[in-house]
C-alpha cells in the first residue's frame, strides 16, 4: 500500500495505520496489548490488506456423494421441524414425540438426498469437486483514530523510554 492510499483511508475513515503485521494473530496480539495498557482499542481497527480468495478442494463429487450430503442436511432440518412441531403442539399427534421426529428426520433425509442429486445432475457436472472458500490477506494493518495515533504508537514502541 502506498502512502497516497494511506492518507485515502485517513480521509475516508479519520485513521491512520500504525502498524503492519504479516500475520493476523500477530495483529490481535497488537491490539490485546493496546487494551492491556489501557487503550481506548474502540478507536481501533484491524484491516486485511492483499485480499485473496482461496479455495480448499476436499475430495470428489460424485452423485452418491451429493445425494449423501444432502440427506444428512434434511435429516437435521426434518427432525428439528418435527421436534418443533411435536414441542409446541402445533399439531396434536397421536404418536409421541420422538416417533414424529424419526418421521421428520426419515422423510427430511429423503427429500434431502433427491434435492442433492438433482442439485448435482442440474449443475452439468460442471463442479465436481467439493471445496470450502476462505478470504486471506497478505498483511493485516492497524488503524487507529487520527487523534489516538501518537499514543498508540507509544504504547506499540518496544524501545524503553529513559527514566527521569
Amino acid at each position: 500500500m502506498t502512502q497516497t492510499d494511506w492518507a485515502a483511508d485517513s480521509r475516508v475513515t479519520g485513521q491512520v495505520v500504525i502498524a503492519t503485521y504479516e500475520t493476523y494473530a500477530e495483529a490481535e496480539r497488537a491490539v490485546d496489548h493496546l487494551s492491556d495498557q489501557g487503550f481506548p482499542v474502540e478507536r481501533t481497527a484491524i484491516a486485511g490488506r492483499g485480499l485473496s480468495l482461496v479455495e480448499q478442494v476436499t475430495g470428489r463429487m460424485t452423485g452418491w456423494r451429493a445425494a449423501g450430503q444432502g440427506a444428512l442436511n434434511g435429516a437435521l432440518v426434518g427432525g428439528l421441524f418435527a421436534w418443533l412441531f411435536g414441542f409446541f403442539n402445533w399439531i396434536t399427534p397421536l404418536m409421541s414425540l420422538l416417533l414424529l421426529v424419526l418421521y421428520g428426520a426419515l422423510f427430511g433425509a429423503v427429500a434431502g438426498a433427491l434435492l442433492g442429486l438433482a442439485g448435482h445432475v442440474l449443475s452439468g457436472r460442471r463442479h465436481d469437486f467439493s471445496s470450502v472458500s476462505a478470504m486471506q490477506a497478505d498483511r493485516y494493518q492497524i488503524l487507529v483514530d487520527a487523534s489516538a495515533a501518537d499514543e498508540a504508537l507509544r504504547l506499540l514502541d518496544p524501545t524503553p523510554t529513559p527514566s527521569r
